[in-house]
């Protein structure tokens, strides 16, 4: 990075920006926790010369230095190539109207809270309001080392039981939406490339509040996938030509993903094993009424502290998902 004209290409010089915010993900968590072991050698020093005031700063770094290294020996477990990468993640509301609308929603503000927690940086895609309430579906990229390691164990359909804010009589409502959860592959290689041939660009005015421009030039951009009828589209950039770019980018995405999972479910037959099924099928419930309870079906870890889970604190019900898969 320090050579001269790094800077000068600046796309490929974001590439070795990530890849050292990736290492440094890895080395400077490990340096901080051996400088931490080396500290407390000090304080047990103290403690056993008979320096009583040094036993409860001792106490308080030994919680925190389990801690890290608990954290540390957790990320050992985010063995997939592609978790070092970025995510990409679309939220869908389901059947229902505005409650699913208002679901979606509490579902995107809880994956932006978890994200400023985990010092992880959200960029928008495409967002598409609800006719009253909420958002009938959001993608939006999650830009950080781990991102795709950590929140792949969001992808399924979540399901909320509460006591609906939109209802005059005050009944209970069950809502369901959806998370899709990719890894972003930019330069996984040419031997990835699309053919123009197999895409449908269309263009249109882009929604939403963007001042002048946005509603006078058709700058957002649909692409299909004819083989396989996959559509993306991108209208949060201010041209056409970066929002064509942002939908390239979730379109090569989809296609990789879509290539693994063939290649694991061919595995699988071939070993005999059922595929089991995330993505269409319920994985986590929220329950506000008649009790609080956040419950996730795959790992049976939960918790009564709701509120918590919707501000984003999902690091419990991350880690439960990471150890049940290295198990199997």
């Amino acid at each position: 990075m320090a050579q001269h004209g790094f800077w000068d290409r600046p796309t490929e010089a974001q590439v070795t920006v990530d890849q050292l915010k990736k290492l440094k993900r890895i080395i400077e968590p490990w340096q901080s926790a051996r400088q931490e072991a080396n500290d407390l050698k000090e304080l047990i020093d103290l403690v056993e010369r008979g320096d009583e005031t040094s036993l409860a700063e001792l106490e308080v770094q030994l919680k925190k230095l389990t801690h890290d290294v608990h954290l540390l020996e957790f990320q050992r477990l985010l063995s997939d190539p592609l978790d070092p990468n970025s995510a990409i993640i679309s939220v869908n509301a389901g059947a229902g109207g505005t409650e699913s609308c208002d679901w979606a929603n509490m579902l995107f503000r809880m994956y932006t809270r978890y994200a400023e927690k985990s010092g992880f940086t959200i960029e928008m895609i495409d967002f598409l309001s609800g006719e009253e309430a909420g958002i009938k579906s959001a993608t939006f990229f999650v830009k950080g080392p781990y991102a795709y390691g950590y929140l792949k164990a969001e992808r399924g359909v979540h399901r909320l039981v509460r006591i609906s804010p939109f209802d005059s009589n005050k009944r209970r409502h069950t809502s369901f939406a959806s998370i899709d959860v990719i890894a972003e592959v930019e330069g996984i290689g040419e031997d990835f490339e699309i053919p123009d041939s197999e895409l449908k660009i269309d263009t249109f005015r882009a929604g939403g509040a963007g001042g002048q421009h946005v509603n006078k030039t058709s700058s957002a951009v649909r692409i299909t996938h004819i083989p396989t009828g996959i559509v993306v589209q991108c209208q949060n950039e201010r041209s056409q030509l970066q929002n064509k770019q942002t939908a390239m980018k979730v379109l090569r995405a989809r296609l990789y993903e879509r290539k693994r999972r063939e290649e694991e479910e061919k595995l699988k037959q071939q070993y005999g094993e059922k595929k089991e099924i995330s993505w269409g099928s319920q994985i986590r419930s929220y329950v506000f009424h008649p009790y609080t309870l956040v419950k996730d079906h795959r790992t049976n870890y939960e918790t009564s502290n709701g509120q918590a889970v919707m501000d984003g604190d999902l690091e419990e019900f991350v880690q439960a998902y990471l150890k049940k898969n290295v198990k199997k």
